[in-house]
């Protein structure tokens, strides 16, 4: 067999399938084969090699889609307008921005008291909690509440970069789905465990995206959305940093543990069963 160049090396789940497709109906020739335990994809002329391995990346990062027997990438405007693929992750971040930002800059005292997990009243210098009662939208609020410059900072960026990408394979009704009930979760387990107080933001619903982009691809490989090892270990490692009390030492405040954890486990939860659906409706086309 001819020489060839190797462009990259994936692991033995992961679908290449419609990037191979694409490869065929461009006439690019290519050949995949299994070496140490990994997927091996090298073509036979080496001006092949960047432009492939590039189309891989774009393909991996969301920022264009194979269609089924295309035979050109589609590209999503990614560069130009991301919000586009990721309405409901913007959307979210726009809030929390806004809402961070109107605070701030002196909105009403009111506006705080109706973001929160339960009502409160300042009474000679003190907080009151008071009964949620029936004011459910609670449940969900104190995620769009930030404290600070670093938290808004933080919690935003990280919701974009993992949010956007699970978005853009789960579809903007389920990933508004997904928040919600990672929201919910998170958000009760801080109550829970951490008792009526003004704890607010998105770490929580970032945790659980996490989670989700941790456990999804092991179920269902064509979702390459899984977070880079730097990633993961920084963020698992601030955590458990969080956990063992040394950021609160270092004076960034009271950190809602809870909420992490809750949020972790509830996405890791979801992803493996967004993951489990997405597989059997695979298996189902292939099977008609």
């Amino acid at each position: 067999m001819a020489d060839s160049y190797t462009v990259l090396r994936v692991p033995l789940g992961e679908d290449l399938l419609p990037l191979t497709a694409l490869l065929r109906s461009r006439g690019v020739a290519h050949r995949i084969y299994e070496d140490e335990g990994q997927q091996v994809l090298a073509v036979f002329e080496r001006q092949h090699v960047q432009p492939v391995s590039r189309l891989y990346q774009a393909w991996r990062d969301g920022e264009v889609t194979i269609e089924p027997g295309a035979t050109r990438p589609v590209a999503l405007t990614a560069h130009r307008f991301p919000w586009r693929q990721s309405p409901v992750t913007a959307l979210f971040g726009l809030v929390s921005i806004a809402l961070f930002l109107a605070l701030l800059l002196g909105a009403p005292e009111q506006w705080l008291g109706w973001l929160t997990f339960t009502p409160f009243e300042v009474r000679s210098g003190q907080l009151y909690f008071l009964p949620m009662g029936e004011q459910y939208w609670r449940l969900i609020t104190p995620i769009f509440l930030h404290f600070g410059w670093l938290h808004i900072t933080f919690n935003t960026l990280w919701l974009w970069e993992l949010g956007s990408k699970v978005e853009r394979v789960a579809g903007s009704p389920n990933t508004l789905g997904l928040l919600l009930v990672i929201a919910l979760v998170s958000n009760i387990c801080q109550y829970q465990f951490g008792g009526p107080g003004l704890f607010g933001g998105m770490s929580g619903v970032v945790y659980g995206l996490l989670g989700f982009s941790w456990v999804a691809p092991l179920v269902q490989p064509r979702w390459v959305i899984q977070p880079a090892r730097p990633i993961m270990i920084f963020m698992v490692g601030w955590l458990f940093l969080c956990l063992f009390g040394v950021v609160e030492s270092l004076g960034f405040g009271a950190i809602a543990n809870a909420a992490h954890l809750g949020g972790l486990l509830t996405g890791a939860v979801l992803g493996g069963v967004f993951g489990l659906v997405s597989r059997l409706q695979d298996s189902g086309q292939q099977d008609l």
